[in-house]
């Protein structure tokens, strides 16, 4: 990911957080991501595209974390689904983690989001710890990790 895909990954990653399969509590935060908080994870972390003529399909975050790679804002298009644009996206985060000699990728994810809870597992996540967003009494994610060595 480049500094100049900023606004189109920020475009991305509210259209994809905002058509989600099932509402959340509390709404996610990336209906409201921008260019800047895009570039100030790029500045600090890392990321990739996924890109169909000069169109991002897809798109993820990375930054580096002392248990591993935390990835997170993994958008895809609509129309780019079902195809494998997440995977690729999932492989190129477990090369950058390895080129920085990182041995897990780290992410969470909505317990409500079933379908993203299955694809994280069949990418070779484990959940291994839910816990309640401020203010909810009972668990509304789930953390998953995994080992990348």
């Amino acid at each position: 990911m480049r500094q100049a895909d900023a606004a189109a990954v920020a475009a991305l990653i509210r259209a994809a957080f905002g058509m989600k399969s099932v509402a959340t509590h509390p709404p996610p935060s990336a209906v409201q991501e921008t260019d800047e908080n895009v570039l100030a994870e790029l500045a600090t972390g890392g990321g990739a595209c996924a890109v169909v003529g000069d169109r991002v399909v897809g798109s993820l975050l990375w930054h580096r974390e002392p248990r591993g790679l935390y990835i997170g804002r993994l958008s895809v298009a609509r129309e780019a689904r079902n195809v494998g644009v997440a995977q690729g996206l999932i492989a190129a985060a477990e090369i950058a983690c390895r080129s920085i000699s990182l041995a897990r990728l780290l992410l969470s994810t909505r317990l409500v989001l079933s379908d993203n809870r299955r694809l994280f597992a069949r990418c070779g996540f484990v959940e291994n710890r839910e816990y309640a967003h401020m203010g909810y009494p009972h668990p509304t994610a789930v953390d998953m990790e995994k080992s990348v060595s």
